[in-house]
């Protein structure tokens, strides 16, 4: 996923900042606890193409980093 484009990427729903999951290809909204994908490179944002994220997901990777809005 492009950097520049990744920056300029926020949710639609809440307008956030969304982290990019290599392994998944998606982008994660911890906040709304969506899971766009990217297909071929393209980022899907839409809400309703978006996958639900379990609980242990929307939970930021360490507790001494803030991610997220």
């Amino acid at each position: 996923m492009d950097k520049e484009l990744l920056a300029m990427l926020v949710c639609p729903l809440c307008k956030g900042k969304l982290k990019y999951d290599r392994e998944a290809d998606e982008l994660l909204c911890r906040y709304d606890g969506l899971a766009y994908p990217v297909r071929d490179g393209i980022p899907v944002m839409l809400p309703d193409d978006a996958r639900q994220m379990d609980v242990d997901e929307k939970l930021p990777a360490s507790r001494g980093r803030p991610d997220g809005p």
